[in-house]
């Protein structure tokens, strides 16, 4: 039977379709809905043909007012203006729902990265039994993170699922009836959400689409690979921030961690209260019936009529459902086991507390919380540290740590900081009392340093009167500095006797986590990588030679500056010399509703992490060792990079360009987050206070993308012009983990449109900054065209190179009329601006252009 190639299929179940639901759009009964449809076509025909003639956005826009409007005055301009962006959003969710109703048939759910296909290729090899030993040991875990990038809120996000729906059954009457649904919800926050109205937006996926997939995967390694057997080892963890991020975020406080521990609580047993009453329609056999029914009415009860009491504990539900199952095998040939074989996995996989909720907090908070514990300790005659422990060297504060127990009580704490601090350590006990270990387990410290941050975070527990608390302490290693460290700091800990004896009690593992989003911006996109590379195989050598299992845990954002891109050729390009026993991952933002957001995507895109784990660690086990040789090219060439990405952070334009001639400020006014846009919350612009988020988001929404590419090209051209070019070539050509990163960085530069900005070329005052970044950007995309032997750019993903030409489309006329805006702020400002209305009304346009534009990159921070 013929398949047709992806882009075929991509073109007739996804672009073609979305051109016919599109004139629906047009059709809707709303004011000024069909001249608004009617208009931006021919808007965006003038943007498209102005950019080829090289006009600017205003140039545009007059053109556009002139030729069309009867040359409106800048009010009804305005008006078209907004118009034209909401329904650019709408354009927008459509072409998602699209996509997202066609992606089963776009993408081969059981093709080369399926744990069908590597089952089977584990059969032909006849090592099945090889590959259960493996998956005995291996796990993923996913971490849903408290990050802003998702702009939908959930009604939005509801509308979306329906649509798919109707698209898939092609019901053109529900289709329309959605879109004008759409078209009267609004797609804006008026306030900032909350972290626990974060945690309700993100349970949702957990609820809707993790738990089902979750379960049926489970379900496929019992019978496929398992022979029957339920799983002892989970494979699928999930893991939660929202609530327990306090990095940044003042709002994260102790009761809010305690309100959504609670709420995943809840929903959990809602997942399972409704799959009990599914199947109780089924389960209706002697000595079967009644203990079903007793089973339902304790969850019921634990769900509707309790104040935080259960009316069962896990322990007693998984012996319940074990009796259950022998019963159906002895005594009902078992009927309806699968059913039952798939709750009892879902069970295993999320007992009562669903996602794993993480507390992260800044070591340079720490800083200060030890000290306001220094001096209460003191006032209170408690012996437990000198007076002058702040005069201390690092190994007589280490030396202080492993003898510092107490416990302490949060009201003794003015410091608001502190207090909190404090708390949360009780929160975790609280939570792992009524959620179970898994609840809340570890504590992870951004911005680690030192053993010193480590062991102080630790002394934590044993100051709060937990000794050996079932809790793992996990540093976070973000800047390029900080990598180059990591492997001391962790020698330091691992002969540190107190923290040994705590590595003994949890298993001899340690998790680490690296930061690609920040050390990206630190270091810039090569750098950044290749440092988390040597950082994983030092760690992992020092981890080994003390026994210590280590894992890591990676801060991955949604495009290639912040981790993202082909994220499972990642980790299948891992060589021996990196532990990779499990892969941990966070996902964000657009990241989650994109590659998790359907039960069908959410399957492909866990598979895919599964089967990557397995083509490293078992399938080319002992492959993708990069040689002597091989490390020193990749050394040089992040090297040159470095000092290229370095000398273009320190030009003394590049912040106030990203200030005055990107979107960056606007981010904190979107209403898209409970954190604050930046760290420092002082009037000037700082870029150590910069987060990683709006800094890429800045660059994405000038179509520059600078973090995923710049210094790459510099770096190949040094190879090219020293007569070096076979050592790139060959690296390519034999390093899956380097053409991995060339190909994450080809996905930056299709995205980039420099046609937008290069009006700036003639700014008296960034035009030379502008030069810099077009430069770097041709002669990288010259370099990785050549490396890779493509006459085009993503040529080897044709699907997603349409996918993204597609979105781009959509949006040229927000990304136009945000450039049309900055102009004109810029303009009022230069001017010492007197109208500050107006200014306001630009300032409006350009916060709500973000939305459309981040949406359709799907993956932009």
């Amino acid at each position: 039977m013929y398949t047709s190639p992806r882009l075929e299929r991509f073109e007739e179940n996804v672009l073609a379709k979305y051109q016919i639901y599109n004139s629906i759009l047009i059709t809707l009964p709303f004011d000024n809905i069909g001249n608004t449809g009617i208009m931006l076509p021919l808007f965006a025909e003038a943007c498209e043909s102005g950019y080829k003639k090289e006009w600017n956005p205003q140039q545009i826009v007059d053109f556009f007012s002139e030729k069309y409007l009867d040359n409106a005055s800048e009010k009804e301009k305005i008006d078209l203006m907004f118009r034209f962006i909401q329904y650019v959003e709408r354009q927008v969710v459509l072409f998602d729902a699209i996509e997202d109703a066609a992606f089963s048939i776009v993408n081969n759910l059981d093709g080369e990265n399926s744990l069908r296909n590597t089952k089977d290729k584990a059969e032909s090899k006849d090592s099945l039994k090889e590959l259960k030993a493996f998956f005995e040991e291996f796990k993923i875990r996913t971490v849903l993170t408290a990050h802003p990038t998702q702009f939908y809120p959930g009604s939005v996000l509801g509308i979306i699922t329906d649509l798919e729906d109707a698209i898939r059954s092609n019901n053109l009457k529900r289709m329309r009836e959605l879109l004008a649904q759409l078209g009267k919800t609004p797609f804006i926050k008026k306030e900032k959400p909350t972290p626990f109205d974060e945690a309700v937006s993100l349970t949702w996926y957990l609820e809707n689409v993790f738990y089902e997939t979750a379960g049926k995967m489970m379900h496929f390694f019992q019978k496929n690979i398992y022979d029957g057997e339920l799983p002892k080892n989970q494979i699928l963890n999930l893991g939660f921030w929202p609530g327990g991020d306090r990095d940044g975020n003042p709002f994260v406080t102790t009761d809010i961690t305690l309100q959504v521990t609670e709420r995943l609580r809840t929903s959990i047993l809602k997942c399972y209260y409704r799959d009990i009453r599914d199947l109780k329609r089924k389960l209706t056999f002697h000595q079967v019936d009644m203990l079903w029914t007793e089973l339902e009415h304790k969850i019921y009860r634990s769900v509707f009529y309790s104040e935080g009491d259960l009316y069962i504990t896990l322990d007693e539900m998984k012996a319940t459902l074990l009796d259950i199952r022998t019963r159906i095998i002895e005594n009902h040939q078992s009927l309806y086991l699968d059913d039952l074989d798939e709750f009892i996995n879902k069970v295993n996989l999320f007992g009562f507390y669903f996602a794993t909720l993480d507390i992260r907090q800044n070591s340079k908070i720490h800083d200060k919380v030890i000290e306001g514990i220094v001096k209460v300790t003191n006032e209170h005659n408690l012996s437990v540290f000198p007076a002058n422990y702040s005069l201390l060297n690092e190994d007589e504060k280490l030396d202080w740590l492993a003898k510092a127990v107490a416990n302490l009580n949060p009201e003794w704490f003015e410091d608001e900081i502190t207090k909190s601090t404090v708390e949360s350590i009780y929160a975790i006990q609280k939570i792992q009392e009524q959620n179970g270990e898994l609840g809340a387990n570890r504590y992870i410290i951004s911005n680690n340093r030192s053993a010193l941050n480590v062991l102080e975070t630790y002394a934590l527990f044993r100051l709060c009167g937990w000794e050996n608390a079932p809790v793992d302490i996990v540093p976070l290693f973000e800047t390029v500095e900080d990598l180059e460290h990591a492997e001391q700091v962790m020698k330091t800990l691992y002969t540190n006797p107190l923290y040994s004896q705590h590595l003994k009690f949890r298993n001899n593992k340690q998790t680490i986590m690296l930061g690609f989003s920040d050390g990206t911006k630190d270091g810039g996109y090569l750098m950044a990588n290749w440092s988390i590379y040597k950082a994983k195989e030092a760690l992992t050598a020092i981890s080994r030679e003390y026994g210590v299992e280590v894992i890591f845990f990676d801060g991955r954002g949604g495009p290639p500056a912040r981790g993202g891109g082909k994220t499972h050729k990642f980790y299948a390009s891992l060589g021996p010399d990196i532990e990779n026993n499990e892969i941990q991952i966070t996902i964000q933002g657009q990241t989650i509703s994109s590659n998790f957001g359907t039960l069908d995507s959410c399957r492909y895109n866990l598979e895919n992490l599964l089967s990557a784990g397995a083509a490293n660690q078992f399938f080319n086990k002992g492959e993708n060792k990069l040689s002597d040789a091989e490390k020193q090219t990749l050394e040089s060439l992040s090297q040159i990079s470095y000092k290229e990405y370095s000398d273009f952070k320190n030009h003394p334009k590049f912040i106030p360009y990203l200030e005055r001639r990107s979107a960056l400020k606007y981010y904190a006014m979107a209403n898209i987050g409970s954190r604050p846009s930046k760290r420092n919350q002082s009037e000037k612009l700082d870029f150590n206070d910069l987060r990683a988020i709006p800094f890429v988001g800045a660059w994405s929404q000038l179509k520059q993308n600078v973090p995923g590419f710049f210094g790459v090209g510099s770096a190949l051209k040094h190879f090219e012009d020293n007569g070096k070019w076979q050592e790139v070539q060959d690296l390519y050509n034999r390093s899956l983990f380097f053409k991995t990163l060339i190909e994450n960085s080809m996905m930056s530069l299709a995205k980039s449109f420099f046609p937008l900005t290069s009006y700036m070329k003639d700014d008296p005052e960034f035009g030379e900054f502008w030069e810099i970044i077009f430069n770097e950007f041709k002669e990288t995309k010259r370099l990785v065209l050549k490396v890779s032997g493509f006459d085009a750019l993503m040529e080897n993903y044709p699907d997603g190179k349409a996918s993204i030409q597609m979105r781009e489309q959509i949006v040229l006329p927000l990304l136009t009329i945000q450039q049309y805006a900055l102009t004109k702020i810029n303009e009022l400002n230069l001017n010492g601006n007197q109208d500050e209305e107006m200014l306001k009304i630009y300032e409006k346009i350009v916060m709500r252009s973000l939305f459309g534009n981040i949406n359709a990159s799907r993956n932009s921070a």
